[in-house]
This record gives C-alpha cells, sequence and structure tokens, in this order.
C-alpha cells in the first residue's frame, strides 16, 4: 500500500505518473534494477560534494563555518521570486499577497503559526499549487504557466508532511524506483543510502516496518539523489531524533555550498535559526522578512 498522497513530479519522491509507468521494471528478484533510463545532467560536482559525508572538523550538529556564510551575489541572480502571490484553497486566500525573493546558495527559514501559509507557499515554489494572483518565478519559470510549473516541477525537491513511499517495497527499492521516475543514474543510490545512514541492515527492510524518523531518513534520501536545484523542506526535523536532525542540518549546509537553494519551515527554532540565512515570518497569508 502507498504510504501517503498521490505524487506529483515535483515532490520528493518524484512524478507519479512517471512512476506508474515504471515501476513494473524498477527492481529484480534482489530489488536490483533491471534496466537503467540515460541521460546526462550538469552538476556533477553538486553530486560529489552532497553526497560525500561532513567535514571532520565540523561540530556535533553537522555545522562548519565556511558552509554557512551567506552568499555574495546579484540582485539578479533569484532563484524565487514573487510578488503579490495568491493562493486559494477552496475559497481560502492561504496566501494572501505573500512577496518572497531569494537568491541561489541561500538558506531561508519560513516561521509562523499553524495555519499562516508555509505548507502552501512551499507548494507554490514546487509548482504543485496554483497561483491566481500575482505573479512568480521559480528558477526563471513562470508560475503562471503551466509549461512553467511543469518545468519547476523537474528541478525542485518537495518534502512534505506525508510521505509518498510505497509501504511494501523496502527502503533501497524505494530509492530504486524514485530514482527511476526521475532519471537519476543507479550510481546515486548508493551514496544517498550511506550518507542517511540506510546503507546498513535498514535498506533490506521494508518501509511498513520503518519507524517514523526512519520513514523521513528514507524520504530525505530520495531528495538527495535528485539533487534539486532548490530544496523545499516542510518542517524536515519532525519526527527525528537528535542525530536525525543533526543529519538534516548537515545536508542542508553542503547542498548549500554546493550550490543549491534552500527554503524551509521548522518549529526547532533555535536550530533553524542557526541553520538560516535569513528568517521570513509568515502571517495570515503574508511574508515579511525579519530584521535581526
Amino acid at each position: 500500500m502507498h504510504s501517503g498522497a498521490a505524487m506529483h513530479s515535483g515532490d520528493v519522491d518524484g512524478s507519479g505518473e512517471m512512476g506508474q509507468e515504471i515501476g513494473r521494471s524498477v527492481t529484480s528478484s534482489n530489488g536490483r534494477s533491471t534496466s537503467q533510463l540515460s541521460g546526462t545532467r550538469a552538476g556533477d560536482s553538486y553530486r560529489d560534494r552532497l553526497v560525500t559525508q561532513p567535514d571532520e572538523t565540523a561540530d556535533s550538529s553537522g555545522a562548519n563555518a565556511s558552509v554557512t556564510d551567506p552568499p555574495t551575489r546579484s540582485r539578479n541572480d533569484l532563484v524565487i521570486q514573487l510578488d503579490a502571490a495568491v493562493c486559494l484553497l477552496g475559497s481560502f486566500p492561504a496566501l494572501a499577497g505573500a512577496d518572497l525573493q531569494v537568491e541561489a546558495g541561500e538558506i531561508v527559514l519560513l516561521e509562523g503559526p499553524n495555519g499562516a501559509g508555509k505548507s502552501t507557499l512551499l507548494r507554490l515554489c514546487a509548482g504543485l499549487a496554483a497561483l491566481q494572483q500575482g505573479t512568480g518565478h521559480i528558477l526563471g519559470h513562470d508560475l503562471r504557466l503551466r509549461s512553467g510549473r511543469q518545468r519547476v516541477r523537474r528541478s525542485v525537491g518537495l518534502l512534505g508532511h506525508h510521505s509518498a513511499l510505497y509501504d511494501e517495497l523496502t527502503v533501497e527499492e524505494n530509492l530504486r524506483f524514485w530514482a527511476r521516475a526521475n532519471r537519476v543514474p543507479d550510481t546515486d543510490i548508493e551514496p544517498a543510502l550511506e550518507r542517511l545512514e540506510l546503507a546498513g541492515r535498514l535498506r533490506s527492510v521494508r518501509v511498513a516496518a520503518l519507524s517514523a524518523g526512519q520513514r523521513r531518513r528514507t524520504s530525505l534520501a530520495v531528495v538527495v539523489c535528485r539533487r534539486p536545484r532548490l530544496w523545499l523542506l516542510d518542517e524536515p526535523h519532525a519526527g527525528l531524533d537528535a542525530r536525525g536532525r543533526d543529519l538534516v542540518d548537515g545536508l542542508v549546509r553542503d547542498a548549500c555550498a554546493a550550490g543549491a537553494t534552500v527554503l524551509f519551515s521548522s518549529h526547532e527554532r533555535e536550530r533553524a535559526s542557526e541553520l538560516a540565512h535569513r528568517v521570513v515570518d509568515v502571517i495570515g497569508g503574508r511574508t515579511r522578512d525579519r530584521v535581526s
């Protein structure tokens, strides 16, 4: 049984439609890939840096001062640009004129009460929520256009509240399934398993038997496999123990250092504030940069 909502191509676990087509040939009896989709992608250095273990000189949270410095870039180098963005959930304005600009290489924390619009904002940036009013560009793609939203989904990784892993598959089989759905080389799977500390006995465990924290780490491993240009993380620390939260922080810092951009929400305020370059408050569907 599928453990979670139906998947879209911008979500952490890949494209639902493509996954349905590919699923029949993803694994053999040993969970090994029976064939491999070809294709080349730019940014091998991104992969190499992202899947390596954290620097031994980092502190217990995986932090490294040289990694956490905010980028010094041109204002024209925007990954996220939203102006007066409005999104409706039914007739309710979950976003009511949100403005947001995020530069390449930034780590930006969204803070606000439950129901303020943080999850909707992340889904909008993933190309999964419709933009009713205002303007929005993600990685240069226009969110007002269906074609633009489709292109956004191919370049982002969204970790949502609900897992989209398959309960009947093992950890490794899930990674192989979603890697194939996103045309990710099989060679990217093992480093992701190792980085999330899933390469031991857990790789052969069915997702149905995993704890909530182990499921979360499996979903994060899928994000690592995809190597998205934009990471969109909705409460990534939720359900994780202290070691798991440290792994998340290390991944975010390494992704930023390797050229990715990260937008995330978290109720772990102290930890998240230390991780982020800046904080954006989300209140009543509107956004406001916090002045430190």
